[in-house]
């Protein structure tokens, strides 16, 4: 075969890669340490805690609930944290939040997020008196609001879409993180509703990874918004043998249908998800 030959076979390879974009590799390879991103998505149980780092830039999503608040902290503990240059509160339900003002009273916490909707819980009033004594005020999540973690990797804030939500759910604060050609979304417990207004403002929801909303529940994930996501790898954070029996067989079926990975920290522990922007491998 002469070099011409050679050389256009060769472009026809790099250019099919370079349109496949981010791509998952096996156990077995190794990914480079450096602005390596690692996001972790914590076994709090029946509750919703990820924390996502590079370089030593942190954001955590959700805390738990409260009976997890020991473990929470001995985690993040565990990998180093000091700082957390974002916390976000994706809404005021207690298995998200629980633990939150332990987290704002142990670490130093630089920027706090959440959607605009109050409780009158304990829980929240907590964590309201814990960023006053640290002297913090929220920053409305809204959508189109963009945080940039670190150099090229950015979250976009893509829900709530409304101000008025009949369930509290709904209010959920919805991210799509972007490092070089890798997307993860982050759903906190949006449904149907706020999918679907996600669907109707055209939103960008490719992404590799997807960590289903409300725990795989049978109200979020619907069909059009999972076709558009279309994930390799779908995340469910649930708690063993709990009373919702989250997940929904029906979620299973529907991300067992499009032969997706599958991770639950109810079957998996807590799941490790490391990515250099061009490749992602579960730790």
């Amino acid at each position: 075969m002469n070099n011409k030959k050679l050389l256009i076979i060769f472009l026809i390879i790099t250019i099919s890669f370079s349109l496949k974009g981010c791509s998952s590799v096996s156990l077995n390879n190794e990914i480079k340490a450096d602005n390596l991103l690692k996001i972790h998505y914590i076994d709090v149980g029946q509750g919703d805690s990820i924390l996502i780092s590079i370089n030593g830039k942190n954001m955590l999503i959700d805390s738990g609930s409260a009976v997890k608040e020991e473990y929470i902290v001995k985690y993040l503990k565990k990998q180093g944290i000091k700082k957390l240059h974002h916390v976000i509160a994706t809404h005021p339900h207690e298995d998200h939040i629980g633990s939150m003002s332990s987290i704002i009273s142990n670490f130093n916490v630089e920027n706090f997020y959440a959607p605009k909707i109050t409780s009158s819980t304990n829980y929240f009033n907590n964590m309201i008196d814990e960023l006053m004594k640290k002297g913090l005020k929220i920053q409305v999540a809204s959508s189109g609001k963009k945080i940039q973690l670190y150099d090229n990797v950015i979250c976009e804030i893509i829900a709530p879409n409304s101000t008025t939500y009949e369930n509290t759910n709904n209010y959920s604060v919805v991210l799509k993180l972007t490092y070089g050609k890798c997307s993860f979304i982050f759903t906190g417990d949006a449904e149907a509703i706020s999918e679907n207004e996600m669907l109707s403002n055209n939103t960008n929801l490719k992404c590799d990874v997807l960590k289903l909303g409300h725990h795989g529940s049978s109200t979020s994930t619907t069909d059009s918004f999972l076709e558009k996501a279309s994930p390799k790898i779908a995340i469910i954070s649930c708690g063993k043998n709990n009373p919702f029996r989250h997940p929904s067989k029906k979620t299973i079926g529907k991300i067992k249908s499009k032969d997706m990975q599958v991770y639950r920290t109810d079957i998996d522990g807590d799941i490790v998800l490391l990515s250099n922007g061009s490749f992602i491998k579960k730790q």
